[in-house]
Protein backbone atom coordinates (compact mmCIF):
# COMPACT_ATOMS: atom_id res chain seq x y z
CA UNK A 1 0.00 0.00 0.00
CA UNK A 2 1.08 3.62 -0.86
CA UNK A 3 1.05 6.78 0.98
CA UNK A 4 -0.32 9.94 -0.59
CA UNK A 5 -0.20 13.82 0.66
CA UNK A 6 -2.92 15.51 -1.59
CA UNK A 7 -3.55 19.60 -1.21
CA UNK A 8 -7.76 19.25 -1.32
CA UNK A 9 -9.84 22.91 -1.32
CA UNK A 10 -11.43 23.15 1.87
CA UNK A 11 -14.73 22.68 0.20
CA UNK A 12 -13.95 19.46 -1.94
CA UNK A 13 -12.48 17.59 1.12
CA UNK A 14 -15.65 18.63 3.41
CA UNK A 15 -17.73 17.02 0.19
CA UNK A 16 -15.46 13.64 0.43
CA UNK A 17 -15.84 13.56 4.40
CA UNK A 18 -19.38 14.37 4.27
CA UNK A 19 -19.84 11.70 1.25
CA UNK A 20 -17.25 8.90 3.33
CA UNK A 21 -19.17 9.25 6.23
CA UNK A 22 -22.52 8.32 4.58
CA UNK A 23 -21.26 5.66 3.26
CA UNK A 24 -20.27 4.47 6.27
CA UNK A 25 -16.46 4.18 5.06
CA UNK A 26 -13.15 6.21 5.89
CA UNK A 27 -12.06 9.20 3.94
CA UNK A 28 -9.19 6.89 2.68
CA UNK A 29 -11.03 4.25 1.74
CA UNK A 30 -13.72 6.70 -0.23
CA UNK A 31 -10.86 8.13 -2.22
CA UNK A 32 -9.47 5.48 -2.86
CA UNK A 33 -12.54 3.90 -4.81
CA UNK A 34 -13.08 6.78 -6.30
CA UNK A 35 -9.29 7.26 -7.83
CA UNK A 36 -10.36 3.59 -8.84
CA UNK A 37 -13.60 4.11 -10.59
CA UNK A 38 -11.73 7.38 -12.46
CA UNK A 39 -9.33 4.78 -13.71
CA UNK A 40 -11.30 2.33 -14.49
CA UNK A 41 -13.26 4.81 -16.47
CA UNK A 42 -10.06 5.99 -18.52
CA UNK A 43 -8.68 2.55 -18.99
CA UNK A 44 -12.44 1.37 -20.50
CA UNK A 45 -12.29 4.48 -22.82
CA UNK A 46 -8.74 3.82 -24.15
CA UNK A 47 -9.37 -0.28 -24.74
CA UNK A 48 -12.89 0.99 -26.75
CA UNK A 49 -11.04 3.52 -28.92
CA UNK A 50 -7.91 0.95 -29.80
CA UNK A 51 -10.70 -1.84 -29.88
CA UNK A 52 -12.19 1.04 -32.73
CA UNK A 53 -9.53 1.76 -34.13
CA UNK A 54 -9.13 -1.89 -35.60
CA UNK A 55 -12.28 -2.17 -36.57
CA UNK A 56 -13.38 -2.62 -40.75
CA UNK A 57 -16.55 -1.55 -41.89
CA UNK A 58 -16.52 -3.90 -45.06
CA UNK A 59 -15.82 -6.74 -42.61
CA UNK A 60 -18.86 -5.40 -40.66
CA UNK A 61 -21.36 -4.94 -43.66
CA UNK A 62 -20.06 -8.67 -44.61
CA UNK A 63 -21.37 -9.93 -41.48
CA UNK A 64 -24.18 -8.20 -40.82
CA UNK A 65 -25.31 -8.89 -44.22
CA UNK A 66 -25.60 -12.42 -42.93
CA UNK A 67 -28.51 -11.57 -40.66
CA UNK A 68 -31.30 -12.42 -41.49
CA UNK A 69 -34.08 -9.80 -42.63
CA UNK A 70 -37.13 -10.86 -40.65
CA UNK A 71 -39.26 -8.97 -38.27
CA UNK A 72 -38.36 -9.29 -34.33
CA UNK A 73 -39.84 -11.16 -32.21
CA UNK A 74 -42.46 -9.96 -29.93
CA UNK A 75 -40.40 -9.56 -26.83
CA UNK A 76 -37.64 -8.05 -29.01
CA UNK A 77 -39.70 -5.08 -30.09
CA UNK A 78 -39.00 -1.98 -29.41
CA UNK A 79 -42.15 -0.07 -28.41
CA UNK A 80 -42.53 4.00 -28.95
CA UNK A 81 -42.39 6.29 -26.15
CA UNK A 82 -45.22 7.53 -25.51
CA UNK A 83 -43.98 10.76 -22.71
CA UNK A 84 -44.96 8.25 -19.56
Amino acid sequence: MSKLNVHLPESLHRRAQSLAQDDGVPLDQFIATALAEKVAVLDADTYIRQRAARGNREKFDRVLAKVPDVAPEEQDRLSACNGD
